[in-house]
This record gives structure tokens, C-alpha cells and sequence, in this order.
């Protein structure tokens, strides 16, 4: 049993941060106090010094799409780029998408993604599944995927004509079904009614910058709501993914001034970049759904965070080459989606911890803890607890670098964040007390990565 002895490093975990040594055995976080002798530890353990270093919990994404197949072509990271994508920023664990096949039940869609991804994948990961029609034996269907280990499902309020909207009263047997069985629901929130009103209605060209307006940030805020009262009606709490605007935040302040439980999840870019983006000669590159927005909205959404209103933040990592990007210009056939879980850690530490507008532990919160939490993971994954995986992420909060393309890792082969200065980088990242990327050189392996069977969210406890 390999054994691994972290020293005088700082370790970082949601609720607090001390200086103290960890000790690795097998798979599994054995010891941790303020000294671990070498003379305690057995004969050939590894001496891992980490002085000036953060010791974090492995990062949750709990957002990506990784292969994913998507109008009559697949996306630019396979499980295996994924896999080394997320391992260079810091992520050990992601909650990527199963689609749901409606000529096959709703488990035996999980199960065949699982197993997909078991062949291939050098990092753990867990599932929520998509629901797109209400089956006749729901309830049964939803106990076999619970018993599978999937305990979240994941909806749209849009994609009408794509087949992948659930009206209201589908919706309604849905979520009742869902509460009974404590099962998370999580929602892409755009009106598609008034996104189809828009599109009726607008005079002017379907450029990338147009895109903005073609799905208004008015669409965001009526899903938000009306799902959010339904959840309320029904007692049960609600997870918002990607939340990308003002008015989206809005609603979800609404809804809690009214007791719903609302669970929020933004990303990088709805924090950091605004539909500007969409302006220029490569504005496909920044095409994603829902679309960037103003400054105004980045502001709000910053503040937001940093006042614990949003308790995750992910990647919704669904990237796609810049050539396929680049192939249109009209934003209702580009390729929705841009890479981003290996800028995770660093575009949030740069903009929130490095500018002292939140601690290491917050940073913690957001991009570990609280997504291993809402998504039944917690404390196997997001923490530093004795007896829990392995998984650990060696940070140098002073290192200054910008972001490129060569830098990174995805095969769409650019960033979204280009030419951006970020301070912090990942230095070493562990799996279950395995290195899988330690000094710019990536040791994952293919097949190494496991399905986390998920608990039930915390949002229900």
C-alpha cells in the first residue's frame, strides 16, 4: 500500500484553513495533524513538501459534457481529454450528462453512459440524468436509477422543437415524483415561449451578437420562476444550473423571500465575460446557451457570490473545436458551448481570493464542497476528512501565468479566457492518492477513473 506523507502545507477546507501535515495511505486520507514525524510514518512513504503551498480538497465540476453527441457531431474533449483537462485544473471528480434515449429507460440511459465512461475516464465522476418526456411508469423508472447511483435528474424549459421541453403538467407529475423519491431536479432555465415570441418578433440579423437577443436574459427569469414555485408548491427544493444573469438572480431572490429552497450554480464566464465577446470576427467562439451577457450582469453575479447567495460554481464544459465553432456565423446552427474546466480554479481564485473579496475557504465552498453536497457526494468528495478519498489538489497560490491556448489542455484548441493574467496554478493533483498530474506532466490513466454513486443531496436534508 503506497503511503504518501504531505508536509507543512496549508490545508483549505469550506469552513476553515490550518497549517498542518497529511498523511495518504492507499486511497484514503489516513491522518492529518500540526506535525507528522517522518520516523511515524513507514519505511519508503513519500515526502511531499508543500510549503507555501494550498492543500484543497480535489475539485467537483459539476457541469461538463464531456463526448458528448450533439447535433450530427461530437464534442471536441472525449472522456480521455476530459479526463487530463480536469486533472491540470485541479478537478478529480465531474458531474457530467446523461441523455436520455427515450426508446430506453431512464437507468439503462445511465447505465450505458456509466459504462461508457468507466472505459475511459482517468478521473472519478458521477451523473445526473436528463429527462426529456414523462414515461408511464415514472416512479419505477426513477427507483431504478436512484438504486443505480443517480440521484439527479436534469431538465429544460427550452429545445422545444429538439424534443427536450416537459410541459406543465408533465412537469408537476415530474417533480412530485422526484420529491417522493428525494431525487435533485435541475434545471436549464429559459422561457422557451418567450425566446419563440423574440425570435417572431426580431428584425435584425442572427450574427453572434445577436444571439444575446434572440434568448434575453426576461426568458431566464420567467423559468426561474415558474419551476421555482412549483418546487415551492410541492416542498422540495430546486437546483438552477448556469445562472447567467441579473434577472435570473432576481427570481431566485423571489423565490427564497418566499421559502423555496433554490440551490444556484453559475460558471466562469457568466462572472467574468459579457456579450461583447460576440462582437468580434471570432464571436462564434463565445456562442454558448444561455448567451453572455452585460457588464451590468457580471457585476451582479459577483456580488452575488461573494454574498454566499451562489452556492456552486461550474464549467458547463461542452467544448467544441475552434474550427467547428468558426464553421457558422448565424448563432441559431453554431455549436453552443465553450471548454473551461481547466480555467476553473484559477479564473475564480484570481477574481475572488487574489482580490480579497473572498477567502480560501468560500473558493473551497463553491468549487468543492458545495458541489459534493448538492449532488450526494459529500464527504467522500470536497473534503479533507480522515477516512475519505484521496483526493488532492497541491495549489501555488503566487504563480502568475496567462491563459492561452498553448498552455491549456482542451482539443478545441482555444479559451475563451485568452491573454487573461491569472495568479495561482495547480502544482500536483492526486486521485484517491494517486498522481495523476504533478509538475506540468499528466500521469492519468484511462479506464483509472470510477463512478461515484451518488447519496441523496444534502438540499433534501
Amino acid at each position: 500500500m503506497n503511503t504518501i506523507l504531505i508536509k507543512d502545507g496549508l490545508l483549505v477546507e469550506s469552513d476553515r484553513s490550518w497549517r498542518a501535515d497529511l498523511l495518504i495511505e492507499g486511497e484514503t486520507i489516513a491522518r492529518i495533524a500540526p506535525v507528522i514525524e517522518d520516523s511515524e510514518v513507514p519505511i519508503g512513504t513519500e515526502i511531499v513538501h508543500a510549503e507555501g503551498l494550498c492543500v484543497l480538497p480535489g475539485l467537483v465540476d459539476a457541469h461538463t459534457h464531456y463526448h458528448l453527441v450533439s447535433r450530427g457531431t461530437v464534442t471536441a474533449d472525449s472522456f480521455v481529454q476530459g479526463s487530463r483537462v480536469a486533472a491540470y485544473g485541479g478537478v478529480t471528480t465531474v458531474v457530467d450528462f446523461a441523455d436520455h434515449d427515450k426508446s430506453k429507460s431512464l437507468a439503462a440511459a445511465a447505465q450505458e453512459r456509466i459504462a461508457a465512461m468507466e472505459q475511459e475516464m482517468a478521473v472519478d465522476f458521477a451523473l445526473h440524468q436528463g429527462v426529456y418526456g414523462i414515461p408511464k411508469d415514472l416512479i419505477p423508472q426513477l427507483e431504478v436509477l436512484k438504486a443505480t447511483g443517480v440521484t439527479a435528474i436534469k431538465i429544460f424549459t427550452t429545445y422545444k422543437d429538439a424534443g427536450y421541453l416537459i410541459e406543465m403538467e408533465g412537469l408537476r407529475e415530474l417533480f412530485a415524483a422526484c420529491k417522493k423519491l428525494k431525487l435533485l431536479v435541475s434545471v436549464h432555465c429559459e422561457d422557451d415561449a418567450l425566446i419563440e415570441e423574440t425570435g417572431k418578433n426580431h428584425t435584425g440579423g442572427f450574427g453572434p451578437k445577436d444571439h444575446a437577443d434572440l434568448r434575453p436574459a426576461e426568458a431566464e427569469y420567467r423559468a426561474i420562476k415558474q419551476v421555482g414555485n412549483l418546487a415551492g408548491e410541492l416542498g422540495m427544493p430546486i437546483y438552477i444550473v448556469h445562472l447567467s444573469s441579473a434577472r435570473g438572480m432576481d427570481a431566485v431572490r423571489e423565490l427564497r423571500a418566499a421559502k423555496v429552497h433554490v440551490v444556484v450554480e453559475t460558471t466562469p464566464h457568466y462572472l467574468l465575460l459579457n456579450r461583447e465577446k460576440l462582437e468580434g470576427k471570432d464571436g462564434s467562439l463565445f456562442v454558448m446557451t444561455p448567451p453572455l451577457r452585460k457588464q451590468m450582469d457580471n457585476r451582479v453575479l459577483q456580488d452575488a457570490l461573494v454574498a454566499r447567495e451562489i452556492q456552486v460554481v461550474a464549467t458547463d464544459h461542452c467544448a467544441f473545436t475552434k474550427e467547428q465553432k468558426l464553421a457558422s456565423r448565424d448563432c441559431r446552427t453554431i455549436y453552443p458551448g465553450i471548454p473551461g474546466t481547466e480555467e476553473l480554479l484559477p479564473t475564480i481564485f484570481t477574481f475572488a481570493v487574489a482580490s480579497g473579496r473572498m477567502s480560501l475557504s468560500q473558493m473551497v465552498r463553491v468549487l468543492s464542497t458545495g458541489p459534493a453536497r448538492a449532488f450526494g457526494l459529500y464527504p467522500q468528495k470536497g473534503s479533507l476528512h480522515v477516512g475519505t478519498d484521496a483526493d488532492i489538489v497541491l495549489f501555488d497560490p503566487e504563480q502568475n501565468w496567462t491563459i492561452s491556448a498553448e498552455n491549456l489542455h482542451t482539443a478545441a484548441g482555444y479559451s475563451v479566457y485568452e491573454g487573461l493574467r491569472v495568479m495561482g496554478k495547480v502544482v500536483m493533483t492526486y486521485l484517491r492518492g494517486r498522481l495523476v498530474m504533478g509538475d506540468e506532466v499528466y500521469l492519468g490513466i484511462p479506464g483509472e477513473g470510477r463512478f461515484v454513486a451518488a447519496e441523496t443531496s444534502s438540499s433534501y436534508k
